[in-house]
């Protein structure tokens, strides 16, 4: 057991927490108040439309998500995985990637099923989703199931050895099965208590039991997902709180381990936690220009011939890339030769879906219509 001031689970009235209502009220408004102005934003779009904003912006969420940890998945496997599970047309060839494929199961299954109930058996469903050759790099890992301790206390250390600093201590394996059965009843029990607050409220809870061998953090965030679709009663995240969390990533494990050695008193962690979410929510109004411009591509080219290749290469251009494009750009994304992509970028400009940029020669560099390029700052 490592020294200092008790872990917060240790405290005694553990899980009872608490925290200063008045002192949140205004950050919560102010919150769910972005959040109902970004929903009105998405609401006037037409469904396949709004379909294509969801995926955008759930795209970006598993990708983010799983960058906290460490782990880089294949931008175009979680496209075409998220875009199969949507019915959403992207065109060409879909990747298959096992890892993503897995990652995307969990967040649409908490978002999009957040009305089911949350069971031992569902969260070990998306941990073993996360790893489905049930290993964690070279390591094998329990996947399905909680972890066992067999090697002694779970931690989380940094340091070299003989000098290591431990940032936090999860509760014993043996009474795992207990404290989580307090936390699904909690997740299920009617609250007063507005569903804002219990996403982070849940995400802080399930961190501090960290149940399983690896991937605590991603379901705690899927977690904290399903809760926040509970309260606001959509189906998709049109904000990805991961990516705000990645974006602050160490002003985030700051917090938590301040939490964990703390009281039960958590008014400063769901502090900072409606002021992450309030910049995630603001962040996604110009994520969500780029998304609409996005749709508003798609369909002005929807009757241009298209071959999956060079939907492949738009859909990067979009996500990925800053325009403009140029011959060796394409060829890189397309996988083809300088002079295959000419003939793309060509045809592309005769079609209507590029117009050439005003370099000219050698250099020649291309624009998506429609989408300029941003104006020089005065």
């Amino acid at each position: 057991m490592s020294t200092g001031s008790p872990w917060i689970w240790q405290q005694s009235g553990w899980p009872e927490l608490t925290f200063d209502a008045a002192a949140l009220a205004l950050p919560l408004e102010t919150v769910a108040q972005a959040i109902g102005r970004l929903h009105g934003r998405v609401g006037v779009l037409h469904d396949a439309d709004r379909d294509r904003a969801a995926l955008a912006g759930l795209m970006h969420d598993v990708i983010e998500s799983s960058a906290i940890e460490g782990e880089r998945l294949d931008v175009e496997a979680v496209r075409s995985s998220l875009a199969r599970r949507l019915g959403v047309d992207m065109g060409g060839a879909a990747r298959m990637d096992r890892h993503a494929d897995g990652v995307v199961e969990m967040t649409l299954d908490a978002t999009r099923n957040a009305g089911a109930p949350l069971t031992a058996k569902r969260l070990q469903a998306w941990q073993a989703a996360l790893f489905p050759t049930g290993r964690s790099g070279l390591s094998e890992i329990r996947v399905g199931q909680w972890r066992d301790d067999g090697d002694g206390p779970t931690q989380v250390v940094s340091g070299p050895i003989g000098r290591q600093r431990v940032h936090f201590e999860a509760p014993p394996a043996a009474v795992l099965d207990g404290e989580v059965a307090k936390f699904l009843e909690w997740v299920e029990a009617p609250s007063g208590t507005p569903g804002i607050l219990r996403a982070g409220l849940a995400h802080l809870w399930f961190v501090t039991l960290h149940p399983v061998d690896d991937g605590n953090g991603r379901v705690a965030r899927a977690v904290g997902d399903l809760m926040l679709s509970r309260a606001d009663g959509e189906p998709y995240r049109y904000y990805s709180l991961s990516a705000q969390i990645q974006a602050e990533r160490n002003a985030y494990y700051d917090i938590l381990e301040r939490t964990q050695r703390g009281g039960l008193d958590v008014t400063a962690w769901l502090s900072w936690f409606l002021r992450c979410l309030l910049r995630a929510v603001r962040r996604s109004d110009a994520e969500l220009d780029r998304v609409l411009a996005k749709v508003l591509f798609w369909q002005r080219v929807a009757d241009v011939p298209l071959t999956g290749r060079q939907v492949k290469a738009l859909n990067k251009v979009l996500d990925e890339f800053e325009q403009p494009v140029t011959n060796r750009k394409w060829a890189a994304l397309t996988r083809t030769s300088s002079d295959t992509a000419l003939r793309d970028l060509r045809a592309l400009v005769e079609a209507g879906v590029l117009e050439r940029a005003d370099t000219g020669g050698r250099s020649s560099a291309y624009w998506l219509k429609g989408i300029p390029p941003p104006r020089a700052e005065d």
